[in-house]
C-alpha cells in the first residue's frame, strides 16, 4: 500500500481564501487540510512522501469546460492523448471536450466511443458533451447525466448539421431539458448580412482584419438575447459560452453560480487581447466569436471581479499553422490552442491588478465544478479528490514556441513573460506532471456529475 503524501508549507488557495498550510493526500483523497507551518523533520519518512511546498503555491485543479481535442476526424490538429498532455502542464486536471469533431457526437454512440478512446490515451480527468441538432432532441433527453456534462448548443454556424435553427428544436430542448445548455451565441442571420455586404466591399476576399465585422458584436447580443429570453420563459438552465461584448454582460446577475440558473463564461484571449489582435498576428488570434475592442476586454475584466462573468475556459481549439496564416475573414481557421498556458496567463493578469488570484482559482476551478455539480472537485477540502496544482510564482520566463504541447505546434501567447510556472500536477491523488516532466503516473477518471 503506498504511504500517505504530505504536500507541506505551501500557500494555499481554496473557498475563496489563502493561507499557509499542508494537505495530506491518502489513495485518492485529501483527507487533513492543515493550516499552518509544519516542521518537515517532524514528519516520520517511513510513513509519509513529502513535498517540500515553501514558497509555492497550492491550488485545486483547474476544470475546463470548454475544449476541442479534434478526436475523433481532425487528429491533425490535436488528439486526446496530446491535448490532455498540453493541458495537464498546464494544471488542467479535468476537462469537458465538445461535441463538433468528426463525426459529431450527437448520438450516445459516438458519445461513447470518445468515452472508450479516453479511458485509453488521455492524461486528464474528461467528459463529453453531446451535441444539440434539429433532430436529435429526443435521443438528448435519453441520456445519463452523471456522466455527462450537459449538452452543447450552437446558435452560430458550425461543423456540419450541429447549427440549431428551428424554433420548435430549440424550444422543446429549453422546456424539456434539466441540466446544463451550453451555448454557443453568434446570429447565422446577422453574419449573413454581414458577410453579404462585406463581399460586395471586398469582392477579392475579405481582410482577416474585419473578422470583428463579419462575425459583429449584433451577432453576439441578438443571439445571447433570444438564449436568455427563451431560459427565462422556460426555466432552462442556460450557460453562455465565450462571452464577448459589453453589452450581453447586461443579461448576466453576479451571485453564486450554483444558485443562478443562467451564467456566462468567457476565454483568455478574450481579456488578453482585441480585434487588432487578428491583423497584427496574421490571424493567429482569429476566433469564433471574434475578439472584440478594447472597451470589451475591459469590461469583461471588471465582470470577472463583479461576479457576472463565472467561468472562465479556454476554448482550446488547435488548428495547424497553416491554416491560420495567408488567408482572408473566411478562409483562415478560426480558433486557437491555449489550455497548456491559460492558468500562468490568468495569473500574470494579477500582478496588473486586474483580479485576484482567489478570482482566478474561483473562475476556473470552485465554479465550474459547483456549476456542473462535479462529484468533489475543484476544491482543497478534506474528503476531496486530490487535482491539485503546485504553483513557483516567482519563476521569469518566455513562452516558446519549443514550449508547446499542443500537436499544433503554437501558441498565441509566444513571447509572453510570465512569473507564474506550474511546477506540478496531481491527479487523482498522484503526480502527474513534475517539473517539466510526466511521471508516467497516469490516473485519470470519467467524471461524475451529482443530479
Amino acid at each position: 500500500m503506498m504511504k500517505p503524501k504530505v504536500l507541506a508549507n505551501g500557500l494555499i488557495f481554496s473557498n475563496g481564501f489563502r493561507f499557509k498550510g499542508s494537505v495530506v493526500i491518502e489513495d485518492y483523497l485529501i483527507t487533513r487540510v492543515d493550516v499552518g507551518y509544519t516542521d518537515i523533520s517532524e514528519i516520520p519518512a517511513e510513513n509519509y512522501d513529502v513535498v517540500d511546498c515553501e514558497g509555492k503555491m497550492i491550488f485545486p485543479g483547474i476544470i475546463d469546460e470548454h475544449v476541442h481535442f479534434r478526436e475523433p476526424g481532425m487528429t491533425e490538429k490535436g488528439d486526446i492523448a496530446s491535448e490532455s498532455r498540453a493541458a495537464v502542464a498546464g494544471g488542467v486536471t479535468s476537462f469537458f471536450d465538445m461535441p463538433n469533431t468528426s463525426p459529431q457526437t450527437t448520438t450516445i454512440e459516438a458519445w461513447e466511443a470518445k468515452m472508450a478512446r479516453a479511458a485509453e490515451v488521455s492524461v486528464a480527468n474528461y467528459a463529453f458533451f453531446l451535441g444539440a441538432a434539429n433532430g436529435n432532441i429526443d435521443e438528448i433527453l435519453s441520456a445519463d447525466y452523471t456522466r455527462i456534462p450537459g449538452v452543447k448548443l450552437f446558435m452560430g454556424s458550425s461543423t456540419g448539421g450541429m447549427l440549431v435553427n428551428r424554433e420548435d428544436a430549440m424550444r422543446k430542448l429549453f422546456t424539456n431539458f434539466p441540466y446544463v445548455i451550453a451555448c454557443h451565441a453568434e446570429s447565422e442571420d446577422v453574419i449573413a448580412a454581414n458577410r453579404a455586404r462585406l463581399l460586395v466591399q471586398y469582392p477579392g476576399g475579405i481582410p482577416v482584419g474585419l473578422h470583428s465585422t463579419l462575425r459583429s458584436r449584433e451577432a453576439c447580443v441578438e443571439a445571447t438575447r433570444k438564449a436568455v429570453n427563451l431560459a427565462r420563459e422556460t426555466g432552462a438552465r442556460l450557460h453562455v459560452m465565450h462571452v464577448t461584448t459589453a453589452e450581453e454582460l447586461e443579461f448576466f446577475d453576479a451571485g453564486d453560480v450554483a444558485l443562478k440558473r443562467i451564467t456566462a463564461e468567457t476565454c483568455p484571449h478574450y481579456l488578453c487581447f482585441t480585434s487588432d489582435s487578428v491583423a497584427a498576428t496574421g490571424g493567429l488570434t482569429k476566433c469564433n466569436p471574434a475578439i472584440k475592442d478594447e472597451s470589451d476586454r475591459r469590461a469583461l475584466l471588471r465582470a470577472v471581479t463583479e461576479g457576472k462573468i463565472d467561468v472562465i475556459a479556454t476554448d482550446h481549439a488547435p488548428h495547424m499553422i497553416a491554416n491560420k496564416l495567408g488567408g482572408d475573414a473566411l478562409t483562415t481557421a478560426s480558433g486557437m490552442p491555449s489550455v497548456q498556458f491559460a492558468l500562468p496567463v490568468m495569473l500574470q493578469l494579477t500582478r496588473k491588478g486586474l483580479f485576484t488570484i482567489e478570482d482566478v482559482v474561483e473562475k476556473m476551478s470552485g465554479a465550474p465544478a459547483r456549476l456542473y455539480r462535479m462529484s468533489r472537485r475543484g476544491y482543497v477540502r478534506p474528503h476531496y479528490v486530490a487535482d491539485l496544482v503546485i504553483i513557483d510564482p516567482d519563476a521569469d520566463y518566455t513562452i516558446k514556441r519549443e514550449d508547446v504541447l499542443s500537436a499544433c505546434g503554437w501558441s498565441p501567447y509566444e513571447g509572453m513573460r510570465l512569473n507564474f510556472r506550474v511546477e506540478q500536477t496531481w491527479i487523482n491523488g498522484q503526480p502527474a506532471y513534475v517539473n517539466g516532466e510526466f511521471t508516467g503516473k497516469q490516473t485519470p477518471l470519467a467524471l461524475r456529475f451529482d443530479i
